[in-house]
């Protein structure tokens, strides 16, 4: 295997899908800057141009709102024909945006990217550390109940179609929507996407919200769709870790980020289902999502250490080639094409290996590490991959993909944390 050259590869991926000052995860079918996706990208620009991968992380936060939200869309150019494009989310700022946010990675890919160069990253993160500081602040004062982050529409959480949202989703009335094209199946084949039914549920998501002017009070007492989002919680619990290392590298306070950890650890036993997993809970009913997906491991990611969902991941692993589903491979809705229903995602794997080891779960960590690098290496850059045979699934030439192997997957890999 030349793995000299599928490092090239990477990089010239990168490239490919550099706009100038923010990368779009892969042309035609996301042609925007995508929060997380930017975080990943810069995070792989990292390892070979670190002015590059911060130029990245200031484009992506000219989107951010006066109330501190950063958005999961940032329409810097028109694209014609994208839907749902800024004329449906109706956000009166320029640039436009959506209107929700997106997992909280930026923090954790902002401190390893200033770890990689501290002497030209210390201006930058200067810059950017009170942007973060303010994002947290609107995730704490919206989003946060029982110690557990909340979302308001199932493309926040990353996981669009996830099996922890179909309770939810079911309560929703999709009627009304009217008629619209989404862009997404002109690119993919339509059995790797969400359905049509849980379209129509997204765009009245949207709908109500948009007429809640965006309001996170009005959405909190009126929308339609409130979940903790287990991977969310996850996610957040380590992005806060890492701001404290940083607040703590530039001497700035460190007790209100303090509480905030100590709250959300706190609130990690929530997401606990009696079942024996971690798990997504509805907020408008309290009940559990009984989901066992991919973002249920993210425990060691997010700084907990523990073992007791370390069956489930053997067990699972054992099961299928390639890493970590998406959903359980015992789920009867496991599906291994469409999405967020059972296919496995490079840098699901990499938040997951990188908690491993943290955590002291080498072995393991390694394991996953191998099966993430042969399964990019045998199939190539794509968004997602079938976790039975490596089959490629959804967009090619894809950027997260490219930088979790740069980063991480590869053997030559430079930007560990």
């Amino acid at each position: 295997m030349n793995f000299d050259k599928i490092d090239r590869e990477a990089r010239k991926i990168l490239r490919r899908n550099d706009r100038g000052g923010y990368t779009v995860p892969t042309a035609g079918l996301y042609p925007y800057q995508w929060n997380w996706d930017s975080c990943f990208a810069a995070w792989g620009f990292s390892t070979f141009d670190v002015k590059r991968a911060w130029f990245e992380i200031h484009t992506l936060f000219t989107g951010q709102w006066d109330n501190g939200m950063l958005p999961h869309i940032i329409f810097h150019k028109r694209a014609d024909g994208y839907f749902p494009g800024p004329d449906v989310w109706d956000v009166p700022r320029v640039p436009h945006t959506s209107g929700i946010s997106q997992p909280p990675v930026a923090a954790t890919m902002i401190r390893s990217i200033y770890e990689a160069d501290k002497r030209y990253g210390r201006v930058h993160m200067e810059l950017i550390y009170g942007r973060l500081v303010s994002w947290h602040r609107w995730f704490i004062k919206n989003r946060m109940e029982r110690g557990m982050i909340a979302i308001t529409h199932p493309w926040e959480s990353g996981r669009d179609n996830a099996r922890d949202w179909d309770k939810a989703m079911a309560n929703i009335d999709p009627t009304g929507v009217g008629e619209y094209h989404r862009r997404d199946t002109d690119h993919v084949d339509p059995e790797m996407r969400p359905k049509k039914e849980d379209y129509d549920r997204y765009l009245k998501i949207v709908y109500h919200n948009r007429d809640c002017g965006w309001n996170e009070e009005k959405i909190a007492k009126t929308g339609l769709f409130r979940v903790a989002d287990v991977g969310i919680t996850f996610i957040f619990l380590r992005a806060c870790r890492d701001l404290l290392h940083i607040a703590l590298e530039l001497d700035h306070e460190t007790a209100e980020i303090e509480g905030w950890i100590k709250d959300l650890e706190a609130g990690v036993e929530n997401h606990w289902n009696p079942k024996g997993f971690y798990d997504s809970v509805d907020l408008k009913t309290g009940e559990f999502t009984d989901s066992l997906s991919s973002a249920s491991f993210f425990e060691w990611y997010s700084g907990m250490s523990g073992d007791r969902m370390l069956g489930h991941l053997n067990r699972i692993l054992d099961e299928v080639k390639f890493g970590v589903p998406s959903n359980d491979p015992e789920d009867e809705h496991f599906n291994p094409k469409r999405y967020w229903r059972g296919p496995v995602w490079g840098m699901v794997n990499t938040l997951i290996g990188i908690g491993l080891d943290e955590q002291g779960h080498i072995k393991t960590a390694e394991r996953l590490r191998k099966e993430t690098q042969e399964l990019i290496a045998e199939h190539g850059f794509y968004e997602y991959f079938s976790p039975l045979d490596g089959a490629p699934e959804g967009g090619d030439v894809f950027t997260w993909t490219a930088a979790i192997w740069l980063t991480w997957a590869g053997p030559h890999a430079k930007g560990r944390f």
